[in-house]
């Protein structure tokens, strides 16, 4: 089960609200809904967390890009809406780098449907990183900066539990009441 909220800030405040993120498939589509619920310029949290397996969040001023802080990457990829919110630059990998080599077929020499031999090279060596492979990190990725002008540093943003996280984050921001209304 998942939980999202925007938390927009207004010259009175934060204001809270839930979303549904049912038509969301990109991180553009998210920006662009953060970017309806802000207030001129004023920048817009969209809080997601997954019951107790990870959280996200990201922050949206104006036209700038999206600022993505995931508490923990390897969960989140797992997840539709954590797909969307690790992008190949949060995790250090090359634009589109996996769907170009999904694209190539047949280049390991052998004919289709048969098996490779046994003489290529074991690259699958005890120890070997799922990262190496592409795959995402287990733990956090991102801007542990991005809560910091707003009370929390990355410490403290690193130091979240996937269950508490987002009431820990309205109580730094002063929230808490309003995001609890909108749970």
């Amino acid at each position: 089960m998942y939980f999202a909220a925007l938390l927009a800030r207004t010259e009175d405040g934060w204001e809270a609200s839930d979303t549904e993120l049912d038509e969301v498939e990109t991180l553009a589509d998210l920006a662009d809904l953060a970017r309806e619920a802000a207030e001129d310029d004023e920048p817009v949290l969209v809080c997601i967390e997954q019951e107790g397996v990870w959280f996200g969040v990201v922050r949206v001023e104006g036209e700038e890009d999206p600022r993505i802080f995931v508490s923990d990457a390897a969960a989140a990829a797992r997840s539709s809406y954590g797909e969307i919110l690790l992008t190949d630059e949060l995790l250090g990998r090359e634009p589109g780098g996996e769907e170009d080599l999904d694209l190539l077929v047949d280049l390991d020499g052998t004919e289709d449907g048969e098996p490779p031999s046994d003489t290529e090279d074991d690259e699958d060596e005890p120890g070997a990183s799922a990262q190496a492979a592409g795959a995402a990190p287990a733990g956090p990725v991102g801007d542990v900066g991005l809560l910091a002008d707003f009370g929390m540093d990355g410490t403290a943003l690193l130091s979240l539990t996937s269950e508490d996280a987002l009431t820990e984050i309205a109580d730094a921001l002063g929230c808490t009441d309003m995001l609890e209304a909108v749970r």
